[in-house]
């Protein structure tokens, strides 16, 4: 059975290798582990038979604007809907919390897709919160935002909003 739940501080262990199993490739950006636990409570992951096999976070930007991040499943257990039921899970608890848009920074361009997910170009916010957004030091604002800065770290990923 596939329990999607909030994340725990115990969980941080298993993210951590399934981010790793993910940034060694190319495919996503690694994270320091004291990034983990500090964020943990943004993450929510799947457990089956009391093993995790997949999380993916919520970070809030601004007011109506959130990123999904990490997004990651096991590689054995790929098509078996895990993705899909953290993504809904991440997307409900935004809207529970008043977001009204999601960003993403991603090559799986489909698997957003189908979740409603667009291709943005440009910048996405009036400019008094894009000036509002460039005093952060969060690289995913930067990454929002277009910034020529994070463009080495992107790896060449689709930036994508989902409007709810």
């Amino acid at each position: 059975m596939l329990l999607i739940r909030p994340a725990k501080t115990s969980d941080v262990k298993a993210i951590r290798e399934l981010v790793d199993s993910y940034a060694a490739p190319g495919q996503m950006l690694s994270k320091e582990t004291v990034t983990l636990y500090e964020s943990v409570q943004e993450f929510t992951v799947a457990e089956k038979d009391g093993v995790i096999v997949g999380c993916g976070a919520l970070h809030i930007l601004w007011e109506d604007l959130a990123e999904v991040r990490t997004v990651a499943v096991k590689e054995s257990l790929h098509l078996q809907g895990i993705g899909h039921r953290i993504l809904e899970a991440i997307i409900q608890r935004a809207r529970e919390i008043g977001v009204t848009r999601i960003f993403c920074l991603t090559f799986q361009t489909e698997f957003f897709g189908r979740h409603g997910f667009e291709e943005i170009h440009g910048t996405a916010v009036d400019p008094d919160v894009y000036q509002q957004l460039l005093r952060s030091y969060d690289a995913g604002v930067a990454e929002f935002l277009d910034l020529e800065s994070v463009k080495p770290n992107t790896l060449g990923n689709t930036r994508m909003l989902l409007n709810l």
